[in-house]
């Protein structure tokens, strides 16, 4: 006997499930959508270009309570699994640096291959378009899935659905966290990841803001709880760029627990303690017959310049003979250790991801709830959120691959 599947979300996750668990002989397979069309969400991704995984991948690029069920997902499905799908759905794949995407350069390519193979087979993969889950009551060997539309019975129900993440372009507005909860599930607290961080700091740029490369510390007091390296954007609100979207969701935790959070930033994030020290002794040594916004003209940005002077309180036009060399290396040294302090991470509507979710000790191996047999959740709605490149839609291949090859058996 043929078993039916629903699938609740039309993303990435949901999507790849139905292909996996069609090509381990299912046949009876209806992906119930809440919007209008299949991959919204990953159409977007990687800037319009879909970056799908990453050749540098290991659970240590996710959160700390998803590493190690990361790695055995990989050892199931993993990046070389991922490139041979796509090559299977048609898809030729690129490496930039390790960052993989689709030659096309367009996400679309990518929404249009899991899609395409899923309306080829559409005798076996129906799809319901505009239509919201409600409930879910399991029953003896099955379950009844009701949606805004009605109900229908199956014997295996996978989640898909996503999490908080860009709710006003993906709708995804979390509803799954509520019935999860209902069926027993532990859902770990969610916050915003791979966002951008505001600051009250009055020094920040008031123009469209500035581009520039950093090494960023965020501490606790003295306590470093996350660093990075790469380009920073200041803007009017804060900072944003890799970096700090990387940080984001550890700091979120922390602020939501009520902690202070500050970011030092080095602008001279190559130069080692020798080397800085060299270039200080240089820049002191200088012509003293120059204005103080002189003197800093060639350390860094102008508006990074513009901020640190801010801060200090000098006057551009000031002549640095009227400044002690003391109070000189005390200019510079703040382009090594330049505080602000962190008001709070971007809301869901500007985030990638959602951190937090269903607890993975509450699913098998497989991602079956192991309580309810034949219940999957896969993809964002787990706790699990990797780095930027790629890492968490290669979550979304492995998990589904894991939830359909099962669903179908």
């Amino acid at each position: 006997m043929n078993k039916k599947i629903v699938i609740i979300g039309g993303g990435a996750a949901g999507m790849s499930a139905a292909i996996f668990a069609f090509r381990n002989g299912a046949r009876d397979i209806c992906i119930i959508e809440k919007g209008d069309s299949l991959g919204k969400k990953l159409s977007m991704t990687g800037n319009g270009r879909c970056n799908l995984s990453n050749m540098n991948m290991d659970g240590d690029m996710f959160n700390a309570a998803a590493r190690d069920r990361v790695n055995a997902a990989l050892a199931a499905f993993d990046v070389k699994d991922t490139l041979t799908f796509f090559r299977s759905l048609g898809v030729v794949i690129k490496s930039e640096d390790g960052y993989l995407y689709p030659v096309s350069g367009q996400a679309r390519t990518i929404v249009d291959a899991l899609s395409d193979e899923i309306f080829r087979n559409k005798e076996y993969i129906k799809v319901r378009f505009h239509e919201q889950l409600k409930e879910i009551t399991p029953k003896d060997n099955g379950f009844v899935v009701r949606t805004d539309k009605g109900e229908m019975s199956c014997d295996s129900v996978i989640l898909a659905t996503g999490g908080l993440a860009g709710p006003k372009s993906t709708l995804s507005t979390g509803d799954a966290y509520y019935i999860c909860k209902k069926l027993g599930m532990n859902v770990k607290e969610t916050f915003p990841a791979l966002v951008y961080i505001t600051s009250d700091l009055p020094e920040l740029p008031k123009d469209n803001g500035v581009r520039i490369d950093a090494k960023i510390d965020f501490l606790i007091g003295s306590e470093v709880i996350a660093s990075e390296i790469g380009e920073v954007q200041f803007t009017k609100k804060g900072i944003s760029g890799i970096p700090v979207m990387q940080a984001s969701s550890e700091i979120a935790r922390h602020l939501a627990a009520g902690r202070v959070v500050d970011a030092v930033f080095d602008f001279f994030p190559q130069m080692d303690d020798e080397s800085y020290d060299k270039m200080v002794a240089d820049m002191l040594s200088l012509e003293k017959n120059r204005t103080v916004g002189d003197f800093v003209k060639g350390l860094s940005n102008m508006s990074i310049n513009a901020m640190i002077l801010s801060r200090m309180k000098f006057n551009p036009e000031m002549k640095i003979k009227n400044i002690s060399d003391s109070m000189l290396k005390s200019i510079i040294d703040n382009y090594r250790h330049f505080k602000i302090g962190i008001a709070a991470v971007g809301d869901y509507q500007a985030a990638q991801v959602t951190a937090g979710g269903i607890s993975l000790g509450d699913l098998d191996e497989n991602m079956q709830y192991k309580k309810i047999k034949g219940l999957y959740v896969i993809g964002e709605l787990c706790d699990v959120n990797g780095r930027c490149g790629g890492y968490n839609l290669q979550w979304a291949w492995s998990s589904a691959y894991l939830a359909g090859m099962d669903a179908a058996k």
